[in-house]
């Protein structure tokens, strides 16, 4: 491995190694999970919207494919014009250091991409890229891709702390139990991960995937009434005014290349 490509490699084990501390003693020698990239791309018209869709159809997903970077996930706003979301799933910390290299060094990838990868500073195909890199959570260490249908929606939400020990809490509740009651009342997780580097931190953001828009208010009105769940948000240590300040949530639909 070449020094640059060691150093970047390091530099991001070390942030998963760092924040992801207090839950080490939960897990079994070996057992792996999943590193994301969640970028935002932000777009200024239609034409920008045309011309990186075409770019991530078919050139991007493609060739991240090809160096083991799957499934890719594309998503739009589920209304109007707005930014457009890539969410990359890594298998190791190395993957995630070296993904830039790897992509230019694929002449496919540089051929196909030509459009955006060329373009001039006069006409940009977006308007910038914002990068977040996350850890999965001990209490779901692989992404799942809870629906394959032409109809589904996803939520997309971040919940931001006012310290990194309040930040750590939340990660903890979902990890003893708020994940568990996702799953028995319906609300279908993509991922859940804990940011290592992006904006607004410390923060944790997941993902959540459902058949419909029925399917997603039906999950939220049992979650709303179910018992473990007004258990768990009674408890002092986890009320969510002690260790949440800020949720954002994004509703979003997938592109139709998307492999999520």
């Amino acid at each position: 491995m070449r020094r640059r490509d060691f150093l970047a490699a390091s530099c991001v084990t070390g942030l998963a190694a760092g924040t992801a501390a207090a839950a080490a003693g939960n897990r079994r020698p070996g057992q792996r999970r999943d590193y994301y990239e969640l970028r935002k791309y932000e777009i200024e018209s239609e034409d920008q919207k045309t011309r990186l869709d075409a770019f991530l159809r078919d050139a991007a997903v493609p060739a991240l494919n090809r160096i083991e970077i799957s499934p890719v996930g594309v998503f739009y706003p589920a209304e109007g014009l707005g930014a457009i979301y890539v969410l990359l799933r890594h298998r190791s910390s190395r993957s995630l250091a070296s993904t830039t290299r790897r992509l230019l060094a694929d002449e496919e990838f540089v051929r196909k991409g030509a459009d955006v990868l060329d373009t001039p500073a006069a006409k940009p195909a977006y308007k910038r890229m914002e990068s977040s890199i996350m850890a999965a959570f001990d209490g779901m260490r692989e992404l799942e891709i809870p629906s394959k249908k032409d109809s589904r929606v996803f939520q997309l939400r971040t919940y931001e702390s006012h310290s990194i020990k309040a930040g750590q809490k939340k990660i903890e509740m979902f990890n003893v139990g708020e994940i568990a009651i996702f799953r028995e009342v319906g609300l279908n997780p993509v991922f859940f991960g804990e940011t290592l580097a992006g904006a607004k931190m410390p923060n944790l953001t997941y993902m959540l995937g459902f058949d419909d828009a029925e399917q997603q208010k039906a999950g939220w009105r049992k979650f709303g009434g179910n018992p473990e769940w007004q258990k768990l948000r009674a408890m002092e240590e986890y009320a969510d005014k002690n260790i949440i300040s800020n949720i954002t949530n994004i509703p979003l639909k997938p592109a139709e290349y998307s492999q999520i």
